[in-house]
């Protein structure tokens, strides 16, 4: 068996729209931030830390290193992530809307399908005939629950300002053709589902019609779906004939959540 990482890092150092950070102590600095926090537990405890005091003192550990630690700051739409409904609206087929922590796991671990969308350009969206055409030049019908991964190229961008400004949408027309077909969880290898927002944004503020703004995410207001952003690698995968994990991060009450996505090739 082989398994293929389809995710993208969370990294600082990474060209974002949001602002990322990670706050990283080292072994070495590790073992004042103890003395600071735990002696910063009472007023006592600071008053004696700031007299120079300390409970634990680096010489007294191996190699005087204590532990790392790192703090991430960052948005749940950062990385490889799950989005569910939630993030589209408060309401979704007329309920609430789900969070990401109620994922349903049994969905988070499918057969596959790679389907190769790579001729599309900025600007233009993946149509419900763009699905049937890929599925048909690998000869392949789509069952209830498989995971379908749309590939276009675009995670070759990831790190610059490219990654988030050239890449193709996905149409209302091949989001419902999916899910008629029985597909919980589609993904993508672009930064998001609907089309750049440059391009969104300049045709809705011409038009200010509603249907031009983010309408593959608001769809999900209509009819429930989950959906992968950020994938990567996907042009190392078979058309089918594999198995894809994509288990959400369990984190209260938001509409998306880091995963890192696998696949195992049979």
């Amino acid at each position: 068996m082989k398994i293929i990482d389809l995710s993208l890092p969370i990294d600082e150092k990474a060209f974002e729209v949001h602002k990322v950070s990670i706050e990283r102590v080292s072994h070495k600095a590790g073992v004042e931030k103890f003395n600071r926090v735990i002696m910063g537990k009472t007023l006592a405890g600071r008053l004696k830390y700031a007299l120079g005091k300390r409970i634990v003192k680096k010489e007294e550990l191996p190699d005087e290193e204590f532990l790392s630690l790192e703090t991430v700051h960052a948005p749940v739409h950062i990385g490889t992530h799950l989005d569910y409904s939630f993030h589209y609206g408060s309401r979704s087929e007329g309920l609430p809307s789900k969070t990401a922590e109620e994922i349903p796991l049994e969905y988070c671990y499918q057969d596959g399908v790679k389907l190769d969308l790579s001729h599309k350009k900025p600007n233009e969206t993946i149509s419900a005939s763009d699905i049937e055409n890929a599925l048909a030049k690998i000869n392949y019908k789509l069952k209830p629950l498989d995971i379908v991964l749309l590939q276009t190229g675009a995670d070759k961008l990831y790190g610059a300002p490219k990654y988030f400004s050239d890449y193709p949408g996905v149409d209302i027309s091949a989001i419902d053709h999916l899910l008629d077909k029985g597909i919980k969880i589609f993904g993508v290898d672009t930064m998001g589902i609907d089309r750049p927002y440059r391009f969104m944004l300049k045709e809705f503020l011409e038009t200010k019609d509603p249907k031009t703004f983010y309408p593959a995410h608001f769809y999900g207001r209509k009819r429930e779906f989950i959906h992968i952003e950020r994938l990567a690698n996907l042009e190392k995968l078979p058309g089918y004939g594999f198995k894809i994990a994509c288990f959400p991060i369990r984190i209260k009450n938001t509409g998306a959540a880091w995963a890192r996505v696998v696949a195992f090739l049979i």
